[in-house]
């Protein structure tokens, strides 16, 4: 089937396909082309966008267009609000059809140019516009607060994980007045953007030893957002003990424990060796395991070779999920505390370890210093939180003079233990 471009002639807009329940307001057409411009390709598409005077769009259904002959295809599809905004969408990889993959935007007027061609590559135009109503549910931003209730060390950083995403800073801004952290004894804090489904939060210092922290959310029934509106979340409570902190020296292959700031212990290790050095940075114990099997073949190292392992661990204290962990290391005894050896975590004779494993907790601290590797990741390998400066830390939160983009993680993952 060919057209003609001189030949084309104005269809009226109620000629669309109906296939939502709500409206549009207007229609409208490029009109009767002029020699050389694109034809008005309205008997060729159908929108899933009603008609009729008064009626609106519901913002929560996509956007869709479709060609309705297998001879015209679809070539390009513009979206815009009456504010500039785009519609995000997808068109088949054959044209025929195009939907959208952004949501609209509530009581907003919207703008769709569509570009089609025939089968003889002949061009063809068709301008849509519409309004969109109030949505018709609200949706609910559920928050859980993580970690679970009890007892953690001063190093553990609060979570807020969203099951909506919120992208805007304006609307993160409402999310995290609605947020409240109390801490008894009182301290400065703020909460960091993570992502867009993700808050952190922590001191500028850490915790006080011995504090109580509860965290609730206030914005059951706020609005956020045109579509989203705040909902229920499970109030949390957790609790501080002893400030501890374990500095893990690489270089002189020594930890050495403090206890409120205090020396309780020194204990001579081994690192992770040239090629497999362990990162540098604060670090915060996850969990802990008395026993894990640990193998090489988890870091891409080959079965059979020289570097190949698969051994069983004891009292192995884990920092990150990548696969650090401070643990017993009886067959490296004799590097202890002269030279590196691992494959990335902290090894101590068992003794060591055993006492390690039952002094240190979820929430402690462990400070890798003076190793050649990398830095640890701020986020998404377990919590680097307080490798930020707290000038940092500031900038990542939407109610302090900055910007909510600060370092983003890599998906956290919880892998299979690697390092030994």
């Amino acid at each position: 089937m060919s057209h003609s471009p001189c030949a084309r002639t104005v269809v009226s807009c109620t000629l669309l396909v109906i296939a939502l329940g709500a409206g549009v307001t207007a229609c409208g057409s490029d009109g009767n082309p002029l020699a050389g411009k694109p034809y008005d390709a309205a008997d060729q598409l159908s929108f899933n966008t009603p008609t009729g005077k008064g009626k609106r769009v519901d913002p929560d259904k996509p956007l869709e267009v479709v060609a309705k002959s297998d001879d015209d295809r679809i070539t390009d599809v513009t979206a815009q609000d009456a504010t500039g905004r785009y519609v995000a969408g997808e068109l088949d990889a054959d044209g025929s059809r195009w939907h959208s993959t952004s949501p609209l935007a509530a009581n907003a007027h919207y703008t769709v140019q569509v570009s089609t061609e025939d089968e003889d590559g002949v061009p063809g135009r068709k301008v849509l516009t519409f309004d969109t109503s109030m949505p018709t549910a609200k949706q609910r931003l559920k928050v859980t607060f993580g970690p679970k209730s009890g007892e953690y060390g001063v190093g553990q950083p609060i979570t807020a994980q969203l099951d909506h995403e919120v992208k805007d800073k304006a609307q993160r801004a409402v999310v995290e007045r609605g947020l409240r952290v109390d801490s008894i004894p009182a301290v400065d804090g703020a909460w960091y953007w993570v992502s867009d489904k993700e808050l952190h939060y922590r001191p500028k210092e850490y915790w006080p030893t011995h504090a109580t922290i509860q965290v609730h959310s206030n914005l059951d029934g706020v609005k956020i957002s045109d579509r989203l509106w705040g909902g229920t979340a499970k109030p949390l409570k957790i609790t501080t003990g002893d400030k501890l902190l374990a500095v893990t020296d690489a270089g002189a292959h020594q930890m050495t424990i403090y206890k409120n700031d205090k020396v309780i212990n020194t204990i001579p290790i081994t690192t992770g060796k040239p090629g497999y050095e362990t990162r540098n940075g604060v670090k915060v114990v996850l969990e802990k395991q008395y026993f894990v099997r640990m193998r090489g073949t988890t870091v891409g190292i080959a079965e059979g070779t020289s570097d190949s392992y698969d051994l069983p661990v004891y009292y192995a204290t884990r920092v990150t999920w990548s696969g650090e962990y401070v643990h017993a290391a009886p067959w490296s005894v004799g590097s202890q505390g002269y030279e590196n050896v691992s494959h990335g975590c902290t090894g101590m004779n068992t003794s060591n370890a055993e006492w390690f494993f039952d002094t240190f907790h979820p929430g402690d601290l462990v400070k890798v210093v003076n190793s050649n590797g990398k830095e640890m990741e701020n986020f998404g390998n377990g919590f680097g939180d307080w490798n930020l400066a707290w000038k940092d830390w500031r900038n990542g939160s939407a109610l302090i003079n900055g910007t909510p983009d600060g370092p983003k993680p890599q998906d956290a993952v919880r892998v299979q233990p690697v390092a030994l």
